[in-house]
C-alpha cells in the first residue's frame, strides 16, 4: 500500500503534541492529508499546525482534548460531527502509563490510563468506522508497544493496556478486511519522548528517537503492515518474549524497570 492512497483525505492524529504524535503528523501533512490533531496541551498543537501549515500549506484543525477523561471523548466525536469532518485514518497514538509497584499507585491514576490507553482509542475507532466502511476504503493506525507482548511489573497496567490495544487491532483487522480497511498494530520499544518522565522513568540506554520510530510506523502502515516493530532490537526482544515462559519474562522486565523507575 503507498502512501499517496490517502493523500488529500482526512487523518486524525490522538496525543500529536509531542513525541511518536507530533512526527507522525508532519508525515501526514508532508504527503498531502488533512489533520485533525488532538491533544490537551492547545499551546502545542497550536504552534504545531502554524509550522505545518507554513511548511506544507496544510489544512489543519486543532481539538484540545484530554482523552483520559470519558466526557472528552464525547465532546470531541461532537465536534467533529458538528464540522461535518468525517475520518478517513485514525491515528491513536495518544497514552500515558505510571510506575511503581501496582498497589502504591493510586486507582485514578491507573483509571486515566485505562480510559486513554483502551476505552478512549475503542470509542474513537468505533466512531470513525461507519464513514469508512460507507467508503470502502480507509485505515486504523493502534499505537501499541514492545511492553504488549510481556508482562510488566511495575508498570502492570501500562502494559496490560498495550496487549490489549494489540489483540484488538489484530482482531479488526480481520474484521475490516472485506471492507477494504487497513488496520495495523505499531508496537515501538524504549523511545525518547515526554513519556517516560511523565511515567515517573528515566529513558533506557539506547532508546530510538520518535522521528526514527514514527518513519518506521508511519512507513509500515502504509505498507498493508499488521505489526510494525520498528528496529532489530525490538523485533529481537518480541521475539524473545513469545519464546520464554511468562514468569520467566516477567523477572526479566522486572529487572529492566528496576533499573529506569526514578525512586521518590
Amino acid at each position: 500500500m503507498k502512501s499517496r492512497r490517502y493523500a488529500g483525505q482526512t487523518v486524525l492524529v490522538t496525543g500529536a503534541s509531542s513525541g511518536i504524535g507530533l512526527e507522525m503528523a508532519k508525515l501526514f501533512a508532508r504527503d498531502g492529508y488533512r489533520l485533525v490533531l488532538v491533544s490537551r496541551n492547545r499551546a502545542a498543537l497550536d504552534r504545531l499546525a502554524k509550522g505545518l501549515r507554513q511548511e506544507h500549506q496544510a489544512d489543519v484543525f486543532v481539538a484540545e482534548a484530554d482523552l483520559s477523561i470519558p466526557a472528552a471523548v464525547k465532546e470531541l466525536i461532537q465536534t467533529l460531527e458538528d464540522q461535518n469532518i468525517n475520518i478517513d485514518v485514525l491515528v491513536n497514538n495518544a497514552g500515558s502509563g505510571r510506575s511503581g509497584l501496582f498497589q502504591d499507585i493510586p486507582w485514578q491514576e491507573d483509571e486515566q490510563v485505562i480510559q486513554l490507553n483502551m476505552a478512549s482509542l475503542t470509542q474513537l475507532t468505533k466512531a470513525v468506522l461507519p464513514h469508512m466502511r460507507e467508503k470502502r476504503a480507509g485505515g486504523i493506525l493502534n499505537v501499541a508497544s514492545t511492553g504488549a507482548y510481556q508482562p510488566g511489573p511495575f508498570t502492570a497496567v501500562y502494559y496490560a493496556s498495550k496487549a490489549y490495544v494489540l489483540s484488538f487491532t489484530q482482531a479488526l483487522r480481520h474484521e475490516l478486511k472485506p471492507d477494504g480497511i487497513q488496520v495495523s498494530a505499531f508496537c515501538p520499544g524504549a523511545t525518547r519522548t515526554a513519556f517516560s518522565e511523565r511515567a515517573g522513568k528515566r529513558d533506557q540506554p539506547g532508546a530510538m528517537s520518535a522521528e526514527q520510530a514514527a518513519r518506521i510506523g508511519y512507513s509500515g502502515f502504509h505498507k498493508g503492515k499488521a505489526v510494525i516493530v520498528p528496529g532489530l532490537t525490538n523485533k529481537m526482544a518480541v521475539a524473545m518474549s513469545c519464546a520464554l515462559p511468562g514468569p520467566l519474562l516477567a523477572r526479566l522486565v522486572a529487572k529492566l524497570q528496576e533499573r529506569v523507575i526514578i525512586r521518590k
